[in-house]
């Protein structure tokens, strides 16, 4: 049924969770992987309180750690890929809109699903912080399977 699954990371443990799953999911049906991470363009921090000015980042500076964090996030769910015998490529992109990047890049790389994790937050952390699943719901035209990662207590 799908032939190639888009799974987007943050590199977050909960992403990984989610990313991990998908990779089980791709091996039971068959499909191969495309892991995407998306990043924010430099010019996205100059707005965020500053934190460029505060801290004194150049657009290279941030370019470059961008990079090598996505490439850690990414190698993470090829190597996972790699024990399942699930084939995958990776993207990095970057985007002012996470949830539009993830979309287009579905778009781009001929993906007939996109496996995402969401946190299931609700109430006011859900208004505050927005949802990227929510979003890349509403704005996919192909196939969407949202996993319920689980947060662990502490």
């Amino acid at each position: 049924m799908f032939k190639k699954i888009l799974i987007p990371t943050d590199g977050s443990p909960l992403s990984a969770q989610a990313a991990n799953a998908g990779v089980c999911f791709a091996r039971s049906v068959g499909a191969e992987i495309v892991a995407l991470h998306v990043t924010q363009p430099f010019a996205a921090t100059i707005g965020f309180d500053g934190m460029a000015a505060a801290y004194a980042i150049t657009d290279e500076d941030y370019e470059k750690a961008s990079a090598e964090q996505s490439k850690r996030y990414l190698k993470a769910v090829l190597d996972r890929a790699e024990t399942a015998n699930v084939k995958a490529t990776s993207r990095a992109i970057s985007n002012f809109n996470v949830a539009d990047g993830i979309v287009h890049a579905a778009q781009e790389n001929g993906c007939d699903l996109i496996f995402i994790g969401s946190h299931g937050r609700s109430g006011l952390s859900r208004l505050l912080l927005g949802s990227v699943t929510a979003k890349v719901l509403s704005l996919a035209h192909v196939a969407v399977l949202v996993y319920r990662v689980k947060e662990e207590k502490a």
